[in-house]
């Protein structure tokens, strides 16, 4: 009977101290927090990656203990770091447990991919190459394609125009392939039948909509003033009369910090160059702003042909419907940027 007893306690001794040792595990992995709460760790996860890297990243940003306890509950010899590469948001209030999950199974947090006031495709090329685990050299062999520019309906010049300014969500290691596509799908998204009919209404096509909204939000910066340019370009297009706009000059030149356009600039050779060619551009000069291609669609009905920088420098335009007018306007200006010692 004694003997009997002494088993059913070392039985229970056992069942208390597996229960004790699974509550501290429940505790130490599961109930409490890697961080305090108002805590974002943020990770990255490279091909190749190892054990002992993970954890300096965690540790950085989190308690040592933490970070070791979160790589070893993960981490073993079949654990592929290069399926699970990514970028990775963890709450400071994940448990160890949870952390841990998440990385191992490959449940990547979705990156915000912003870009706006961009002129040249290198510069978007840039942005890419900083934001996504894409290199430049990657997705520049994608916009040199003529195939795959043919494809969604460009080619290597005007496949500028098929990236909106906005901001998107990608993964980080979206290829750029897919990476293409998706912003197809936006362009799509965005050139609705509505925006397609009052294109078609204005005899342009999306890509010329683009084209002319690009050299409209070169013109001004003011939003209220880019249905005004736009009316004025497509006045001067109806009458065949070249557009003679001086940011296409800028871009011939390849200089858009140009304050002046002198005679020599005029003349640069160029099928950019609207001052000796009439119509528009091959492409656009710049990534144009879903606002300027709207203010081309929705553009302000009026006579006017000419405009002049206001010689205020407030960033807005004289307009005028005769060349006389509008020579007093550039007389005015020209003498503004004379006593300003601009040359």
């Amino acid at each position: 009977m004694k003997k009997r007893h002494i088993i059913v306690a070392i039985i229970a001794i056992i069942i208390l101290a597996g229960l004790g040792a699974c509550a501290h595990l429940y505790k130490v992995y599961v109930k409490d927090p890697i961080a305090t709460a108002d805590t974002t760790i943020k990770v990255y996860i490279t091909p190749g990656l190892s054990s002992d890297s993970l954890h300096n990243i965690l540790a950085q940003q989190i308690d040592t203990d933490k970070a070791r306890k979160i790589v070893e509950f993960m981490y073993n010899d079949d654990y592929d770091y290069n399926a699970r590469k990514g970028y990775y948001e963890l709450k400071g209030t994940t448990s160890i447990y949870r952390a841990a999950r998440k990385l191992a199974a490959g449940s990547q947090t979705p990156i915000t991919f912003t870009f706006n006031n961009l002129r040249l495709i290198d510069q978007l090329v840039e942005r890419i190459d900083e934001t996504l685990y894409m290199s430049a050299d990657s997705i520049e062999a994608l916009l040199k394609d003529d195939a795959l520019c043919a494809q969604y309906g460009f080619d290597t010049t005007t496949i500028i125009a098929m990236f909106l300014p906005d901001t998107y969500e990608f993964y980080w290691t979206v290829s750029p392939q897919r990476f293409m596509e998706r912003m197809h799908q936006y362009y799509e998204q965005f050139w609705n039948d509505e925006r397609k009919q009052k294109a078609q209404r204005i005899g342009l096509t999306p890509i010329e909509v683009s084209t002319l909204a690009s050299i409209v939000e070169e013109e001004t910066i003011k939003s209220d003033e880019m249905p005004i340019v736009a009316g004025l370009y497509l006045n001067r297009l109806r009458r065949n009369i070249p557009l003679q706009a001086d940011p296409t000059v800028k871009y011939a030149v390849g200089d858009f910090s140009l304050q002046r356009i002198l005679n020599k600039h005029l003349a640069t050779p160029s099928p950019y160059n609207t001052y000796l060619n009439t119509g528009l551009p091959p492409s656009p000069i710049r990534i144009p702003s879903k606002t300027a291609i709207d203010a081309v669609l929705n553009y302000r009905q009026h006579n006017y042909l000419y405009m002049c920088a206001k010689e205020d420098f407030s960033g807005y335009h004289n307009f005028a419907t005769t060349l006389s007018q509008h020579n007093r306007n550039a007389e005015r200006y020209h003498n503004a940027l004379n006593r300003r010692g601009i040359k």
